[in-house]
Order: C-alpha cells, then sequence, then structure tokens
C-alpha cells in the first residue's frame, strides 16, 4: 500500500481531536503529495474557523448537514480570503472575482474551507505538481488533480472540482475515490475561472457516496432529495466505436468490473451507441477551444506570453474557428443528449455503464492522460458518477463510471451506494 494512502480524513473538525489529528496527517502527506497550495497560517485560521462555527451553531440539533467537513477548492473557484491563480502565472488580481455560489453553499452549509487545491493551469492541460496518492510516479489526472488527491490522501473528505472534458471522472478513477459530474448548469457555475462556459460543469470528489450524496443535497439546485429507486438499476454498455479507445488492459479491468456487477445480481446489458465517435470528439474539441479563445481574449492579449504551450495552442485553435462550425457543435450537444436517452428507453436501462479512462494512470507527471472516455458524457451534458473498482493486474487504481438521464442527478446518486458496495467485492 502507498505510504501516502491513510485512513480517511475526519468528517467534522469541530470534534475533540479532529484538528490536530488532520494538521499531523498534513504534516505526514501534504509535502509528498501537494494536493494544495500553501498557506501559511492554515491551522490558525482554521482553528478560529472552528470557533466561529461552534458559536454560531452551539445546539448540535440545530446544526447544518455539513457542519464541520473540511472541503478542498479547486483553485478555480473565487473564495473569500483567498486569491485564485487558475493554475497559472496570470496575476491573481486580474483574476479576481465574487466568491462563487458553490463555495457560499458549502459554507452556509457548516462546511469548514480547508484550503485551495492544485489544478492544472486554466483547468486545461498543463500540469501541476500535485501526486497521485495511489500510484506514487503517476498522474493523479486533471485539471481536478489536487482535489483527487486530497481525498485519497485522506486529507479532505470532500473537493470541489470542475470538468470540461473529464476533469472529474479521470483523477477520481486514477487516485481510487469517487467523482461527481452533475448534469450540465445543475449547480451554479458563476464566480469560477472559466475554460468553456458551455461545457464546464461544477462537480465533486469524495470520500464515499455518502458523503458525494450530502454534497449534492447542498450544491444542486432543486434537490429532490434521495429518490425512491427500484434496487438494482439495469445498466448498458456503449459497445462500438467508444469502447475500442480502450487500451487492452484497460477493458479488461472494465469487463471484469462488469462482470462483477453482474454477478452481483444487476443486468447489464450491451447497446450499440456512438457510431460517429471521433465526430462528437471533433465537436466537443471545437467547442472547448472556441469557448476558450472567446473567455482568455482579453487576458492573452496581455499575459500571453505566461500560458503553457499547452493553453496557447488551444486558444489559437479556438481564435481559428469558423462561427458556422462552432453553432453546428452547440446544436449537436442537445442532439447528442437525445439520442443517447432515446436509446436507454428503446433498450430499457438506467444507467450508462463506461471506463472513466482509456487504462490506468500513465507514469510521470508531465502529462494528465486522455480524457476521452469521459468527453461524450460530459458532452450530453448528463449526470456521471465515477466509482473506484479496485486495482488492476497491475495493481493500479481503475474505476467505473455510471451517467443517468438528464436532470435525475437523485435517481443516479441514489443508486450510488448499491454499484459501490458491488465493486468492492
Amino acid at each position: 500500500m502507498s505510504p501516502l494512502l491513510a485512513a480517511p480524513a475526519p468528517l467534522d473538525l469541530t470534534a475533540p481531536g479532529a484538528l490536530d489529528a488532520l494538521r499531523r496527517a498534513f504534516a505526514e502527506r501534504e509535502l509528498a503529495v501537494e494536493a494544495f497550495l500553501a498557506e501559511p497560517r492554515r491551522w490558525e485560521r482554521l482553528a478560529g474557523d472552528v470557533a466561529a462555527l461552534l458559536a454560531r451553531w452551539p445546539e448540535p440539533r440545530r446544526r447544518p448537514p455539513l457542519f464541520g467537513m473540511p472541503v478542498g477548492v479547486k483553485d478555480i473557484f473565487h473564495a473569500d480570503g483567498f486569491a485564485t491563480h487558475a493554475g497559472s502565472d496570470v496575476p491573481p488580481e486580474v483574476l479576481a472575482g465574487p466568491q462563487a455560489t458553490a463555495v457560499s453553499r458549502l459554507l452556509e452549509a457548516g462546511a469548514l474551507l480547508l484550503g485551495k487545491t492544485v489544478t492544472t493551469e486554466f483547468a486545461y492541460f498543463a500540469p501541476g505538481p500535485t501526486q497521485n496518492p495511489a500510484a506514487p510516479g503517476h498522474t493523479p489526472g486533471g485539471s481536478s488533480s489536487g482535489s483527487a488527491a486530497a481525498v485519497a490522501a485522506g486529507l479532505a473528505p470532500l473537493a470541489l472540482g470542475s470538468q470540461t472534458i473529464g476533469s472529474i471522472c479521470r483523477p477520481a478513477a486514477f487516485c481510487g475515490v469517487v467523482g461527481f459530474k452533475p448534469t450540465y448548469d445543475r449547480v451554479p457555475r458563476d464566480g469560477v475561472v472559466p475554460l468553456s462556459p458551455s461545457l464546464d460543469h461544477v462537480g465533486w470528489l469524495a470520500g464515499s457516496v455518502e458523503v458525494a450524496q450530502r454534497a449534492a443535497a447542498t450544491l444542486c439546485d432543486g434537490w429532490r432529495g434521495l429518490v425512491t429507486v427500484p434496487s438494482r438499476p439495469t445498466l448498458g454498455i456503449p459497445e462500438g466505436a467508444y469502447l475500442e479507445r480502450m487500451s487492452r488492459g484497460g477493458l479488461v479491468s472494465f469487463r471484469v468490473a462488469a462482470a462483477r456487477l453482474l454477478a452481483a445480481g444487476f443486468e447489464v446489458r450491451a447497446v450499440p451507441a456512438f457510431a460517429d465517435f471521433d465526430v462528437i470528439e471533433a465537436r466537443h474539441r471545437l467547442l472547448v477551444a472556441a469557448d476558450a479563445w472567446q473567455v482568455h481574449e482579453r487576458w492573452f492579449a496581455r499575459w500571453g506570453d505566461r500560458y503553457h504551450a499547452e493553453t496557447r495552442a488551444l486558444l489559437e485553435r479556438g481564435r481559428a474557428a469558423q462561427p458556422s462550425a462552432v453553432a453546428a457543435a452547440r446544436t449537436g450537444r442537445a442532439a447528442l443528449r437525445g439520442e443517447l436517452e432515446a436509446a436507454m428507453a428503446a433498450h430499457g436501462i438506467d444507467l450508462w455503464l463506461s471506463p472513466p479512462a482509456l487504462g490506468p494512470p500513465p507514469l510521470g507527471l508531465a502529462a494528465t492522460g486522455d480524457p476521452v472516455m469521459n468527453l461524450p458524457w460530459t458532452h450530453a451534458g448528463l449526470p456521471t458518477l465515477c466509482l473506484p473498482a479496485g486495482r488492476d493486474a497491475e495493481g493500479f487504481p481503475h474505476g467505473v463510471q455510471a451517467s443517468g438521464r438528464a436532470s435525475e442527478d437523485e435517481e443516479l446518486l441514489a443508486w450510488g451506494g448499491a454499484l459501490a458496495e458491488a465493486l468492492r467485492r
């Protein structure tokens, strides 16, 4: 077992000894993991925050649902009292803005802001220094690298992330934690430095499905509670061009996980899907580039020499994008959602089951891995839950992702516990 893995972080920092225990965990592991941005007086601040929380809600029976829970916040979310760097060398005052609604909702629910987590530059591909606690020497994924690593290392039970292509579900799989990407726009995106407003999703990484559910009840607009669902959903595997992208070992691991679910009593069906997968991928990547250019044009004109080459290349593609092609890409998003939900109805499935990565986390920190297996679910804006599925034949963590119908986040998370339990066997 990796020395960077440990017991989960405490769920309530107001409990006796919890803050000291977390401080010791940071001293033992954070220097090696580098999940968080440095904060010189973190523990003095948190001690004050704990005291203020107890003073605000002295009666246990009146305390809000996330009372005392330490949370990491990806460094593209504005949070009062914290600079936002977005993983870049652009001066933080240029990026500054009002606190994100997602952060405000967590704090109002009693959460304690543990700190900002490392992200790739502007939540794209240029990686930060974060190590993968579950596979040292291998990428933790991106762009929510710090958030996934913080949860995996037992430094936070919950951390905000975002996904524009595969930035929640891929790091969740690589680090062996739970990741949840809600339906597009189910969680407000204001106060978040955007990459592609058409595709950016606010989501989170968590140490368990139960913590992910608690976060959803706080963060999602119009949350209906964990609705009553059949004990086991019928699962559909999207066979065809999509799965053909998998590495050989990655596909074997996914089939093993699917067989485990089948043995646990889930019905698993093969469903033809994504016959035009290359077109979907090209459409998505075009839209990311075009949106990113619109977001960054003004900043890039002044600070372009501080951008990583990978991000500069994205912006140049966006600058050259033809408006008619971009408009067609936007139309294609809605069409794909309709096609996927029609296929669910036609084949009698409740959830899609798919792999969240091509294979195990790649060696080294120079790249974050290919997000293509997450791309169609992000493009369609469907809610997606990534669950750990143990370790592959070489000892690396891997996962599966389940995707539901748009706005049925409650149903997806309600099924999450049964799926997670079956995958642990």
